[in-house]
């Protein structure tokens, strides 16, 4: 597994999506969409950093055509180095 901060395939994008029970996914993918705090905010590979709070919503992770979806509430999105990360109050898979 790539150490937190390194996307660990080439320059894949990694997302992980964190609870505070439990981590929800951990995995590469080809975008992210989550529903930040003031509207939708998607993430491809080569983001430039960014921090984000995050609002309530579907947030969705693709990997070709299948699509991961999740229900976040509240917390904050962090993207770095092609390392998407998730921490939100309250996630669940929604799919």
């Amino acid at each position: 597994m790539a150490q937190p901060g390194t996307a660990g395939s080439g320059d894949a994008l990694r997302v992980v999506v964190i609870s505070p029970e439990r981590t929800l996914f951990d995995g590469v993918a080809d975008s992210v969409v989550a529903p930040a705090w003031d509207g939708e905010l998607g993430v491809l590979r080569g983001h430039a950093p960014l921090m984000a709070l995050l609002g309530s919503g579907d947030l969705r992770v693709r990997q070709g055509n299948d699509i991961e979806h999740f229900h976040v509430e509240g917390g904050f999105l962090q993207v770095v180095n092609n390392v998407v990360t998730v921490l939100s109050e309250r996630a669940e898979s929604a799919g």
